[in-house]
């Protein structure tokens, strides 16, 4: 039997149109009413994935950008995620939920009580995916941040919402019917919170977890900030890297390191890995796949520069196709990661004509090679046994829609063979979210 790892999708459209763009589109779904997402969630429960990671933008983005993000629903519309999570609460009963939380919009302390609440009601399944993106500011009144400015709020965004849920002291619960007493004031502390970005009073308006925890908190960035905060805050980090075993075994090491630097142990973050493997039937069909994508067609090179905008918040769509593309056209709060994404493994954009790039995104290759993510169930299987075991690695978390086809599509060869190597879990630990991270 090999180690079991943790695994988790990542709703990569957040509440948006599902489907849309794709075939299973026709299968009907409403995306604005909630039993698309009620009976995909039940079947990530009964695969056994530990949490959903539901992705949020709040803002259609730029004007130059809205017409690339809206007209493929590539970046927008989408509804807010927080309204949905209840509603996946109540059509399940163990797997966890940690909708998007943007900390410049979202002030902690309503933050902390909204997701408070929300503990209380889901018996301790629900986290706080916290993003720092900046470009929503205008929508607010706000100034738009520079990118470690950004870490800095965030961190202080934490630091603000776990005082507020610890405000209530032990003992300040009482429930003592006879002496009708219900809690003790003296034990509420009265603080002024009086920081950088934020003015905030306690005691927080909502009761303690008590044995549930606190919310598990996912981190997604991958700068340096990013990873300094991942070390010093979260649970879950939610990791973006090549998907070679030592450029993994890297990476975990740099959030171990952080970590340690905060007195926290290793194994007090988990580090999953976006992945987004595309199953075939056959080696022989993947080895078709993969052949094909080497020669995209100009229609896909448009598709993937659309997809690449929506991701960049830049419209690549309208760029000379033949010329080098100008890094002076990103503005500076776009992901670093996303952009060296972008470059497929180059060291610059000097030279590179923008064809060449999209191409480059468009290709395919093999899992089992290490050049790709095509692959039989079996194979994907391989590949995430070889991590767990070479660079022990904690899981993987899938992304894609969230919709019953592409769930299926995905994971219903692959569940069978991960439980029978021991690598997917068959049952849920009790007490949350928090609780089934610490399983293994």
């Amino acid at each position: 039997m090999s180690r079991p790892q943790h695994f988790g999708w990542f709703f990569a459209r957040g509440f948006g149109p599902q489907g849309w763009g794709h075939p299973y589109w026709e299968w009907g779904w409403d995306w604005r009413t909630p039993k698309l997402y009620q009976q995909s969630v039940r079947e990530l429960e009964q695969a056994g994935l530990d949490l959903v990671i539901i992705e949020d933008a709040i803002s259609l983005g730029t004007d130059e950008t809205l017409d690339v993000r809206v007209g493929q629903a590539y970046g927008g519309p989408k509804h807010d995620p927080l309204m949905l999570v209840p509603y996946l609460l109540d059509a399940t009963e163990h797997i966890g939920f940690a909708p998007t939380v943007n900390a410049g919009a979202t002030p902690p302390y309503l933050g902390a009580r909204q997701f408070s609440t929300l503990q209380h009601l889901s018996g301790g399944r629900v986290g706080i995916n916290l993003v720092t993106d900046v470009k929503s500011a205008r929508h607010f009144g706000l100034e738009e941040l520079a990118h470690d400015a950004a870490y800095d709020r965030a961190e202080e965004w934490t630091d603000v919402a776990r005082r507020l849920w610890r405000s209530w002291g032990d003992g300040a619960l009482i429930g003592d019917r006879a002496t009708n007493t219900f809690a003790d004031a003296s034990k509420l502390e009265r603080f002024r919170h009086q920081g950088s970005y934020f003015d905030v009073a306690g005691p927080l308006n909502a009761v303690p977890h008590g044995d549930l925890g606190d919310p598990v908190l996912v981190s997604p960035g991958g700068s340096g900030p990013g990873l300094a905060f991942a070390g010093r805050n979260s649970d879950i980090q939610l990791a973006l890297a090549p998907l070679n075993v030592d450029a993994v075994a890297a990476y975990r090491a740099k959030i171990h390191e952080a970590a340690i630097a905060q007195g926290r142990r290793p194994s007090d973050v988990k580090v999953l890995f976006v992945f987004k493997p595309e199953i075939v039937g056959s080696a022989d069909e993947a080895d078709r796949i993969v052949r094909a994508s080497y020669s995209p067609d100009e229609e896909t090179l448009r598709a993937v520069l659309a997809a690449q905008s929506s991701d960049l918040e830049t419209d690549l769509t309208k760029l000379d196709l033949d010329a080098p593309l100008d890094p002076a056209i990103f503005g500076q709060h776009v992901s670093q990661g996303t952009i060296r994404g972008l470059l497929g493994g180059r060291d610059s954009f000097e030279g590179v004509p923008l064809r060449e790039l999209a191409a480059t995104k468009a290709r395919k290759g093999r899992i089992t090679d290490g050049t790709g993510l095509v692959g039989t169930a079996e194979e994907v299987a391989d590949f995430i046994e070889r991590f767990g075991e070479e660079a022990d690695n904690d899981g993987f978390i899938f992304s894609g829609d969230l919709h019953p086809v592409s769930i299926h599509r995905m994971l219903d060869e692959l569940v069978p063979i991960l439980r029978r190597r021991g690598i997917l879990r068959t049952s849920y630990a009790p007490g949350g979210l928090r609780a089934n991270l610490r399983d293994f």
